[in-house]
């Protein structure tokens, strides 16, 4: 019965446990037969024929490719250097195993390319305006030369934008010069609603009887706080005259 038992067992040794894969949640594997594709393997145990079959393992989760600072002349001659990051996933295991050799370093090269492509035909103005929409521009155009290699693009992130110093200076007087431009409008319109206040003030204060009078004794009173002080002032009749009629308006009112 032991001898019966040996075959089973050097087949199994040799034969079952060198075929045997675990595949994890995060990946696929590329069965390949006699260098022909056969079958794309789910996470999990399997087994392959040995010396016959080979597996091809790729990952599925986002992964990032970083593209290096590029010198980029833009539509209206300004040098500027931009660096960005690409996000993609392994959309169809079969096709990044077999259609290209490193997907990789392929979706990083025609990121870059592309990249050079698309800032060399806007303006400065538009590509620090618009950065996501730029970014966006390039993401469809590698997403859809990466979509037969079976890679899916995320989305496309423009890091930073590097500005020759010189055209920082000028930014710079450029900003300064709106500021100031907006701080003299709403000084002005600050100055004309104070206008707009004054105007009906002194239409309710030139109707009151004796109003202007009144104000004027107000005005005096503030110059000269101090008591022990005395400020004469040469007054106009009309000054008087008002004075009498506010006082007279006052008894009539108190009278009814």
């Amino acid at each position: 019965m032991g001898f019966l038992l040996i075959p089973f067992v050097v087949v199994i040794f040799f034969f079952v446990l060198p075929g045997l894969r675990i595949i994890d949640q995060y990946e696929r594997g590329v069965v390949l037969t006699l260098g022909r594709y056969t079958s794309t393997r789910n996470p999990g145990l399997t087994w392959i024929f040995p010396g016959l079959q080979r597996m091809l393992k790729t990952d599925l989760r986002i992964d990032t490719v970083d593209i290096p600072q590029q010198e980029v002349i833009t539509k209206d001659n300004v040098t500027v250097g931009i660096n960005a990051v690409v996000y993609f996933k392994v959309d169809n295991a079969e096709k990044a195993m077999l259609e290209i050799k490193n997907f990789r370093e392929a979706v990083a090269l025609y990121a870059q390319a592309t990249l050079r492509d698309i800032i060399g035909g806007i303006e400065l103005d538009t590509l620090l305006s618009e950065r996501d929409k730029v970014a966006g521009d390039i993401k469809k155009l590698v997403d859809v030369a990466t979509e037969p290699w079976g890679i899916d693009v995320s989305t496309i992130k423009i890091q930073d934008i590097e500005l020759p110093a010189d055209m920082k200076r000028v930014m710079a007087k450029q900003a300064e010069s709106e500021r100031e431009r907006r701080a003299v409008i709403i000084r002005a319109e600050g100055e004309y609603a104070a206008s707009e206040k004054l105007a009906k003030a002194a239409r309710v204060i030139s109707e009151a009887p004796g109003g202007l009078s009144m104000r004027t004794l107000q005005t005096i009173e503030k110059i000269n706080p101090d008591p022990s002080k005395t400020v004469i002032f040469a007054m106009p009749i009309e000054f008087f005259e008002g004075v009498k009629t506010l006082t007279e308006f006052l008894k009539e009112k108190s009278h009814k």
